[in-house]
């Protein structure tokens, strides 16, 4: 069922979660999966009494902030789009890219005569004058090839026009938009007029489509669309397809794609979506497992793009919005994803109601339209007022600069969110993100790997209500009071700006990763004012690191591991001078099973809706000797995974560990025997699986 109007079409979404009120101006994306309604418990927003605990680790280094970070999405129902005030606005914020010709539009959009059969075109849209505005913003294009009632020779002949002809330099492509959404899982809003519907139909056309496209430029890169991890259809296997929607793509055109491109509305209430941005690194994680797994050697040049995020439910235009923003482009920005979109500039107002005491229109744009609600009642401010959302963009633009390397930084109160950066010039910025909307609250900031200058830091802050974001010198840098529903940027300069010191290691590798041992291998480090004395390997462990060994040499095998533990690593130079480098890029890794053990399992998802799925446990006796009576242990790698109900075993869960215990039934595993069970899985985050079993209190190699 779709709801329609005027400007456009957007779906209700998928089966099993909550329809929203249709948009005045125009179709919007997607609001993914039940899984993702499923949410965390905000905390109480209590007085607090004593400070919060932020600590800031400069030896962790994560992803570094690439120059297409910052992005929105522009449409071509929007009759704004190409206005110098629109261009300068986002300019202002700091965007750097912009994405055409829209969201499910893409799908029936035909860019030689600017035309969408079935929706509203707007006048002064088509490409040339997108590709203007992009160009008086400072920006780069992401642009939506049309799957869905377009041709691989259309898309061939976009590429040609758009940079043979005009020479615009377009290198980011992508093959469709929400394509599982054309009626092949159930619900159906994109467009696809293809006669087979299947994940296996889009992959091959893909490949058609990259192809072609790079036949006319080589260079181009072209991406495919996936789902995000833990968010419908994730999961879900249809039709003859060999898998989900994303194994089934990375599968067959994982070799032909650059880059995937996916997209995340958390939705539910403002206290709900908040925190969800605590699931962003197991889903990016997971996501990047999956085109590790499938998509073929060489995976690791493919790039993740996530092109629509918004709150979707509750303080659209109000503070959740920049709050929600700021959270979760650093938090995908930090796990190496290259750029993230707000949908979108300007969108038309919706449900009305008051948020933190502020009127919320509804609306999932940036920018006011200006429109009214039917009736009169009520109309949105003046045409491109910024709403919050443009105030958290701009606030990014403050906070984490093109080549700033993200750093580990975390709060011990769950209403306090952090994030930090360290800049090439040695300042560090610190993001602090105050979700209570009642009370300030005093926050602590210890740095680690870092001493602050006893200057006053810049401090950028935005408030709920505020026009602007304010700027200063104040304060101190170990210490900061965060109004109520706020952002706040302190910019903090360095005692020492470590002149001399040695460059960072390039990106680590891991090999023979075993159960308990891995080799770290990087390229080496250029020395500074004094020769190089030694690399030093250090675990993140939350935003505090423990160094697992050094050596002299480029490699180092570090053991003593956890059996089934996700790592993440970084090296650091140490010069004959003490002098320590910025921290290399990040390695992750996940250790395995032991190789030999004397049981083993095999852990099977068979059916998965989303939110939950059924799956089977093998428990192998590898010994001579019968088990009479047996235990199986585990532990969730979140705290959103659970045990519902289960079978042929009795099933217990204690905060996040699992005790299966055999029954009468099957209490006796043989020599050289097997038994099974299964059981329901709850999830309400990206749904990692365990790797580590115990049997007894034994190590169990995993099948």
């Amino acid at each position: 069922m779709e709801i329609s109007n005027r400007h456009g079409v957007r779906p209700l979404a998928p089966p099993r979660r909550p329809a929203r009120r249709a948009p005045v101006l125009v179709a919007v994306g997607l609001l993914l999966g039940s899984a993702a309604l499923v949410g965390v418990d905000q905390p109480s927003a209590a007085a607090a009494t004593t400070p919060v605990a932020v600590t800031v680790n400069a030896r962790a280094g994560l992803a570094t902030v690439p120059d297409t970070a910052l992005g929105v999405n522009h449409a071509i129902w929007d009759s704004q789009l190409g206005t110098t005030e629109t261009s300068d606005l986002l300019r202002a914020a700091g965007v750097q890219m912009m994405r055409y010709p829209g969201g499910s539009y893409a799908d029936i959009y035909h860019w030689r005569d600017h035309t969408a059969p079935g929706g509203y075109v707007a006048p002064g849209t088509d490409f040339d004058t997108f590709m203007a505005g992009v160009r008086r913003a400072g920006a780069q294009p992401m642009i939506i090839a049309n799957y869905g009632t377009g041709t691989p020779e259309e898309a061939a002949e976009w590429v040609r026009y758009a940079n043979v002809t005009k020479g615009y330099d377009a290198r980011y492509w992508t093959v469709g938009n929400e394509n599982y959404g054309n009626g092949h899982y159930g619900s159906a809003w994109e467009a696809d007029h293809h006669p087979d519907k299947s994940a296996t139909y889009y992959a091959n056309l893909v490949v058609e489509y990259a192809d072609a496209m790079k036949a006319v430029d080589p260079s181009i890169k072209v991406g495919a669309v996936l789902t995000m991890p833990a968010n419908w259809p994730d999961g879900l296997t249809a039709g003859a397809d060999p898998g989900p929607w994303n194994q089934t793509v990375l599968s067959i055109a994982g070799q032909k794609i650059d880059l995937v491109d996916v997209h995340w509305y958390p939705g539910g209430s403002a206290a709900e979506s908040l925190p969800r941005t605590s699931h962003i690194t197991d889903a990016v994680h997971l996501l990047r497992e999956q085109i590790t797994r499938y998509a073929g050697p060489d995976s690791g040049r493919i790039g993740i793009s996530l092109t629509e995020v918004n709150v979707t439910s509750q303080g659209m235009t109000s503070q959740p919005a920049a709050l929600f923003l700021a959270d979760a482009y650093s938090g995908l920005l930090a796990n190496g994803v290259f750029t993230v979109h707000w949908w979108n500039v300007r969108n038309g107002i919706g449900q009305v109601s008051t948020v933190a005491g502020q009127t919320d229109y509804g609306d999932f744009g940036m920018l006011s339209s200006g429109t009214c609600t039917s009736n009169g009642s009520v109309c949105e401010p003046p045409l491109n007022t910024p709403f919050a959302a443009y105030h958290g963009l701009s606030m990014m633009s403050r906070f984490a600069r093109t080549g700033d390397q993200f750093i580990r930084a975390a709060s011990d109160e769950p209403l306090v969110a952090a994030h930090a950066v360290r800049r090439t010039n040695g300042e560090v910025a610190v993001l602090l993100v105050n979700r209570d909307p009642d009370n300030a609250r005093e926050v602590d900031i210890d740095y680690a790997g870092f001493a602050p200058s006893g200057g006053e830091p810049t401090v950028h802050t935005h408030t709920n209500g505020a026009t602007a974001i304010t700027t200063s010198r104040s304060g101190s840098a170990t210490s900061r009071t965060l109004p109520p529903y706020s952002l706040t940027t302190l910019v903090v300069a360095a005692a020492d700006p470590g002149a001399g010191r040695p460059g960072a290691p390039g990106q680590p590798t891991a090999t023979d990763v075993t159960d308990r041992t891995a080799t770290i291998s990087w390229p080496a480090a250029t020395r500074g004012a004094s020769p190089i004395a030694k690399y030093e390997v250090h675990r993140q462990y939350g935003a505090v690191s423990e160094q697992l060994g050094e050596t002299t040499d480029t490699a180092l095998t570090v053991d003593n591991l956890v059996p089934g533990r996700r790592y993440t690593v970084n090296v650091l130079t140490r010069d004959t001078a003490g002098r320590v480098s910025w921290a290399s890029p990040p390695l992750t890794f996940t250790t395995g099973s032991p190789a030999t053990s004397s049981c083993g399992v095999r852990f099977t998802r068979t059916t998965d809706w989303g939110n939950g799925y059924v799956a089977n446990v093998d428990i192998v006796n590898n010994s001579d000797t019968a088990i009479d009576g047996w235990t199986l242990t585990w532990t969730w790698p979140t705290t959103w995974q659970r045990v519902g109900s289960g079978w042929s075993a009795t099933w217990e869960q204690v905060g996040t560990t699992v005790r299966v215990t055999g029954t009468d039934g099957n209490r006796r595993i043989p020599a050289e025997g097997g038994t099974s069970a299964g059981f329901v899985g709850e999830y309400s985050g990206p749904n990692v699986t365990p790797t580590a079993f115990r049997l007894n209190g034994t190590l169990c190699t995993v099948q």
